[in-house]
């Protein structure tokens, strides 16, 4: 095995490897396997910065498989926002086991009675707050990671020990004239991406199936797809950071992306209701113009050749992604810790665009 050169970005280590540490490995499929070498060579020259493992399934079997950094297979890879997705998914399970009553399910009827109690700026429009305000990123509160002047930016929640009560405490969102106001929005929502409310949907779901959400997930979602070992992030109070940071196998990525492709199927069983999976994946609201967005699910617009792709996406800082590319029944896992660099959701896309569709 030959050595490799460790580069050092912006004071953070990160290893780029310039020599392919571990080989591809593929099964056969419709995919040509050898259509993924431009895709290798450009990624070890560094075109797209520090990508750390791309997985391609295709038909359910991998196509291609390879990893960039010392860790290899085996290494637990910060999800960071893609683990919003898995809270989704734990949502639909909680609904399919009785535990919770539905999306309509108002939020501060099931936490805790003490987030109520000592809630500042109470009002009746955050006691009316649903599942599935927070599923689509759109409850009525003042809460926006993508502005820094938000008093909901998640970079305020880190600095306080009750991460919950951060999100039960946030005033109503004011719609000045400049703003469309909910009724005025597609699908009649107001998106504002908020980890604050995914944090706090993870102690719904936990409050309200009377189980740790760790343990939950464990047993209902990574258990039947043979996930094991994940490495979850924690609340200063305990409660496992349904709003990112899960540490994750590559090939774990693929198999959550694979069951919601194959309409919550895996193993021969179904593993989340066909009809969660369907509703996760139609558009809810409006986040872009690139983008809709489902129940925590981003529905990517993909420009490839003459015609634009919806792609259902998990995603996350510095362009960590999985994507359902459901015309080529395919699933592309990107891994990267591509954090501080300039757009690095657009090297993910590019290199997905670039390299990897049109090897399918």
């Amino acid at each position: 095995m030959r050595a490799c050169a460790g580069v050092s970005v912006r004071g953070m280590k990160r290893t780029l490897l310039t020599c392919g540490l571990a080989a591809a490995t593929f099964s056969a499929t419709a995919a040509d396997p050898a259509k993924f070498d431009h895709a290798t060579k450009a990624v070890e020259n560094g075109d797209f910065k520090a990508i750390t493992s791309i997985l391609v399934a295709q038909d359910g079997k991998i196509v291609y498989e390879h990893y960039f950094d010392k860790d290899g297979a085996e290494a637990r890879r910060n999800t960071r926002s893609a683990t919003k997705t898995i809270a989704g998914m734990l949502a639909g399970l909680a609904i399919e086991d009785g535990k919770l009553a539905g999306t309509q399910a108002r939020i501060f009827d099931i936490l805790p009675p003490a987030r109520r109690k000592h809630m500042q700026n109470p009002d009746p429009r955050k006691d009316a707050i649903k599942v599935e305000d927070l599923l689509t990123m759109s409850s009525i509160v003042e809460c926006d990671d993508e502005n820094q002047m938000s008093r909901g930016n998640e970079e305020r929640m880190y600095l306080i020990e009750d991460w919950v009560q951060f999100y039960a405490d946030l005033p109503v969102q004011g719609f000045p004239a400049w703003m469309p106001k909910p009724a005025d929005s597609p699908h009649g929502r107001s998106f504002r991406y908020c980890t604050a409310g995914v944090t706090t949907l993870g102690e719904v779901i936990q409050s309200a199936v009377h189980e740790p959400l760790q343990d939950y997930a464990q047993r209902r979602l990574f258990d039947p797809l043979d996930i094991q070992k994940p490495e979850w992030q924690f609340s200063p109070l305990g409660l496992a950071q349904a709003g990112g940071g899960l540490g994750l196998r590559t090939r774990d990525l693929w198999k959550l992306g694979q069951l919601y492709l194959d309409g919550g199927r895996a193993n021969g069983k179904q593993v989340i209701p066909e009809a969660w999976v369907r509703a996760s994946l139609s558009p809810q609201a409006f986040a872009r113009d690139e983008a809709d967005y489902g129940y925590l699910w981003w529905l990517m617009k993909i420009p490839v050749g003459d015609k634009t792709i919806v792609a259902p996406t998990m995603a996350g800082t510095g362009g960590n992604s999985v994507f359902l590319l459901q015309d080529k029944h395919a699933v592309v896992v990107i891994t990267t810790t591509n954090y501080n660099e300039r757009q690095p959701h657009l090297l993910t896309f590019k290199l997905l665009t670039q390299e990897l569709i049109p090897a399918l």
